[in-house]
């Protein structure tokens, strides 16, 4: 009963109330993709850990690449709803489309200079659908993000990584504030990512997901996985979630 106007508040009033408070007692829960593992207990590592996704490098001139022949290897026991993303940098069609007549992707992610119109043609030869990678560097505006959001429209999401020389993850932190918040729904935040600075990043942009390559490997041993690490910062996510 509305007591202001004496009637019955509406049913389905009821029931968005009820299903906004619902949302309001559910946790975030921030997704978990471990990047450019290379090794089968690697891959056995993030999956015993709970990861979300796990990422291969189908990009030969990066250390942490892998074959076609070793991708079906790593992929081979991994469990339903463990995502299994594919980077590609500046990929041809044969390529993409060599690797996922082999390797059973779950997603790709470009992380070149690829057009919205190259990412949606390659995403239809594998029949998969895609991330696209925005580098953000020191004078990237707000503005700059969300213009790209809206030419990437139609990519499943947007991995937010930091702008280095050449390809790939250099290591480096950018400035979170620059994400703007409509985007965070749907951004992958990476760059520089470590065990030590992931909850200040999610309390910061609260994220969609987090993308950590080499905040999880041997220091000065580009490629190589630490499995502690791994764990440390599957840890520090869930704790920050829990805060």
């Amino acid at each position: 009963m509305d007591r202001a106007t004496g009637n019955m508040k509406a049913p389905e009033n009821l029931a968005n109330q009820a299903d906004a408070t619902a949302q309001q007692s559910v946790p975030h829960r921030t997704r978990i993709k471990l990047c450019g593992l290379s090794k089968p207990t690697d891959v056995a590592h993030a999956i015993d850990l709970g990861a979300d996704a796990i990422g291969l490098v189908f990009y030969p001139p990066s250390a942490r690449s892998v074959s076609v022949a070793q991708a079906v290897e790593l992929v081979h026991d991994v469990p339903p709803f463990v995502s299994v993303v594919g980077l590609f940098v500046n990929a041809t069609p044969e390529w993409v489309r060599e690797v996922a007549s082999n390797v059973n992707l779950t997603l790709l992610q470009f992380h070149g200079d690829e057009t919205p119109e190259q990412c949606e043609m390659l995403a239809g030869v594998a029949g998969l659908p895609w991330l696209r990678a925005l580098r953000v560097a020191a004078d990237t505006r707000p503005a700059d993000l969300v213009k790209s959001a809206l030419n990437y429209s139609a990519a499943s999401g947007l991995l937010f990584d930091t702008h280095v020389e050449g390809y790939g993850g250099g290591g480096k932190v950018f400035d979170w504030s620059l994400i703007p918040a409509e985007l965070a729904p749907r951004a992958v935040l990476s760059g520089g990512l470590n065990a030590q600075n992931v909850s200040d990043a999610i309390h910061r942009v609260r994220p969609y997901a987090v993308d950590v390559s080499s905040g999880i490997e041997v220091s000065g041993a580009r490629g190589v996985k630490d499995h502690a690490r791994m764990a440390a910062f599957v840890r520090a996510v869930r704790a920050a979630d829990a805060e």
